[in-house]
Formats: C-alpha cells, sequence, structure tokens
C-alpha cells in the first residue's frame, strides 16, 4: 500500500513533511525545520541564509528561499538532492518518536501527495520525480541498517547509537525524546538502542 502525505499536521505521516516541526543541529545550527535548512542552504555564507534559518514558520523560510530576487548558489540544481538527504537525515536521526513512524511504514512506497510539485512530489499528472518521497524511502532504509549493525555490534555508518536504560534519547543539543522501545525492541534483539 502506498503512503502518502502532504500537510505537517496529518497524522501519522506528517512528521515526513519539510514543514514538521522536528528540529535538528547540522552544520553548527539548530535549524527549527527541515524547509530552514533546505531553503538557506541556496544562500550559503549569506545574512540571506541567516535570516531564512532564524525565521519564524516554514511558510515563510520557503518564501524567502523562493526569492529569485537573491542569486542562487552556482551548483544548487547539482547538490539540492543531497542537500535535500541531508536535511532528513539529520530530522530522522535526531528524533525517535518519528523515526519510529518512518521505520515503521516497512517496505511501502512513500509519496509526497502534491499536484503543485512534479519534481519534489507526484505532481499534477501522479507520474512526478518524488524526489522527497525516494528519499524518505532511502533514510529509512539507512536507519535500518544502522539499527541492524548497532545491534550486532558494529559500528553504525551515518549516525552514533548507543545502548540506554532510562528509555530517552539525546536527540540534539536542547532536547530529549522518548525513545519507541517496541520499534527499537524489535530491531536490536531487546535492547532499546537510542541515539547520542
Amino acid at each position: 500500500m502506498t503512503i502518502y502525505f502532504y500537510g505537517a499536521d496529518e497524522v501519522p505521516y506528517g512528521c515526513f513533511s519539510n514543514f514538521s516541526g522536528h528540529g535538528f543541529d547540522l552544520d553548527g545550527h539548530w535549524w527549527t525545520t527541515s524547509e530552514h535548512y533546505f531553503q538557506a542552504q541556496k544562500f550559503p555564507g549569506t545574512r540571506h541564509a541567516e535570516l531564512i534559518r532564524r525565521t519564524a514558520t516554514p511558510l515563510r523560510a520557503a518564501e524567502l528561499g523562493r526569492d529569485r530576487s537573491r542569486p542562487l548558489r552556482r551548483d544548487w540544481e547539482r547538490v539540492k538532492d543531497d542537500v535535500m538527504r541531508q536535511a532528513v537525515t539529520a530530522k530522522f536521526t535526531a528524533h525517535a518518536d518519528i523515526r519510529a513512524i518512518l521505520l515503521d511504514t516497512g517496505d511501502e512506497e512513500i509519496v509526497e501527495d502534491t499536484s503543485t510539485d512534479h519534481y519534489w512530489g507526484r505532481g499534477r499528472s501522479g507520474t512526478g520525480k518524488n524526489m522527497l518521497g525516494r528519499i524518505l524511502m532511502r533514510t529509512r532504509t539507512q536507519l535500518r541498517t544502522d539499527l541492524t549493525q548497532n545491534a550486532n555490534g558494529r559500528a553504525t555508518s551515518s549516525s552514533t547509537w548507543s545502548t540506554t536504560r532510562s528509555g530517552t534519547s539525546k536527540c540534539c543539543t536542547d532536547h530529549r525524546c522518548a525513545d519507541s522501545a517496541r520499534l527499537h525492541s524489535r530491531a536490536a534483539g531487546g535492547m532499546s538502542v537510542q541515539p547520542t
């Protein structure tokens, strides 16, 4: 069964949206949403990027990032998928609750259900590239691999995991998120696995 998502307020898959309020640390800064990070990376090292990072809402971050009166970085078309992948990975690594939702989708196809974006979503015709959905599915695979490797006592490739007794994980510099014991027990053979 294909899983469709769009709005950040949709339960349970709204967390797949770049507008969902799941912040993370990346590149030495706190990002309120993955939309903030993605849009700011169009203008790295500029005051405009910092303005985007600090703006109050993801909608405003998107508006500022789409402002064509400011020149985009020259390599944007080449790097934009990697930028999105970094943001999505950081977001789902930082938050055990939404990581569990993503992993619980199994091997189902994930599709951003927007008719206005043929590149990141399915587009008006339903035949769009769905790059955000594809990045979410790749992130899911990597997170699953990391959990399995940790359960087998090997180092992980994209994040560091540790076993704790408290049932909470330090997900970023400022917050603690409750862990999904059911998910991690299944993935780690009864151990609670946490990001550090």
